[in-house]
């Protein structure tokens, strides 16, 4: 085991001392870890290369994905390594980033799903202006200020975090740097502005939820007022995928911050930060592209022996210039 008594870093303890069940882990998470590598870049790609799928909802949508190729990239790969390598071990400067980036793509992610929400309800309760109010510059503002907030959100959180002095051993009882986890090492006298912070944080994810309720409220209230069958199931084909993540993704991350701390670890701090750190990210290229026809078409299109026909030769006559 690593030493961790001096102030170099930490020891995630991670899923088990077992050598076998490592190996196990790394492989699983490993093949998890892949999959959404590459399900997320399918849909950067099939959104970028589509004329058809330039519009403000795709265009939320491929930032989302990119979101969530970088949020699964902060955790899962440094867990593999230590799996693998059979230590837990993370130096204080990774600890530092994984919290930072980890905090800020977390956050970017509520805000973008509330800005795709509110989208869909300028779209279906407010078709006439959608093209005005969701114009171009509109949406690039928005992502902006999503990236932004969350940067600032990530940044906050890691200098007051990391400016807590710790009384007890630096042992997290977890595969990443969970800031929950982190806490209970720390001097129970010195934490109250990071619960401060996380209380801001909080409460700002709590408007993003009642601002997604209120567009989901007022848009299937407008679904159910269309007369064509076709219709009503088209639009749910768009809103329903987007409803699932949002609820999985803050139900689970909302359990497993805002729920008391535990002063013996559990197996049920493992499982629910896995739920709104690595299976968000893998199911979200499913779940989109899975119940959106257009996706499928565009898929369907990019895979085509035409298109990829195509592609290459246009990559053949770059590498000639």
């Amino acid at each position: 085991m690593v030493n961790v008594t001096f102030t170099t870093g930490f020891l995630l303890m991670g899923f088990s001392d077992d050598r076998k069940l490592q190996i196990l882990h790394a492989m699983l998470f490993l093949v998890i870890y892949l999959l959404a590598l590459t399900g997320n870049m399918l849909i950067i790609t099939i959104i970028t290369l589509d004329n058809h799928l330039h519009s403000p909802m795709y265009y939320f949508l491929k930032h989302l994905s990119l979101l969530d190729l970088c949020f699964i990239s902060v955790t899962v790969p440094q867990s593999i390594a230590n799996s693998l390598m059979g230590s837990g071990f993370i130096s204080l400067g990774q600890c530092i980033l994984q919290v930072f980036f980890f905090i800020a793509l977390a956050s970017s992610e509520v805000a973008i799903l509330t800005v795709m929400s509110y989208d869909r309800y300028v779209a279906i309760c407010q078709p006439l202006q959608y093209e005005t109010i969701m114009d171009p510059s509109a949406c690039r503002c928005a992502v902006t200020a999503v990236w932004i907030a969350g940067g600032l959100s990530g940044l906050i959180h890691t200098a007051v975090n990391f400016s807590i002095p710790l009384c007890g051993e630096r042992i997290i009882h977890q595969f990443f740097c969970d800031i929950p986890q982190m806490l209970k090492v720390a001097c129970s006298y010195e934490f109250i502005n990071e619960i401060a912070v996380a209380a801001f944080t909080t409460s700002t994810a709590f408007i993003c939820l009642i601002s997604i309720i209120f567009s989901y409220s007022q848009i299937f209230s407008a679904v159910l007022r269309i007369p064509s069958s076709d219709g009503r199931a088209k639009v749910f084909s768009t809103c329903l995928p987007h409803l699932f993540v949002v609820t999985f993704f803050l139900s689970a991350a909302g359990f497993e911050f805002l729920r008391p701390p535990s002063d013996s670890p559990s197996a049920m701090d493992l499982m629910f930060s896995i739920f709104y750190t690595v299976i968000p990210p893998t199911l979200n290229p499913v779940i989109y592209s899975l119940r959106n026809e257009a996706m499928k078409a565009a898929l369907r299109k990019v895979l085509s022996k035409e298109e990829l026909s195509k592609r290459t030769m246009y990559l053949k006559s770059l590498f000639k210039l």
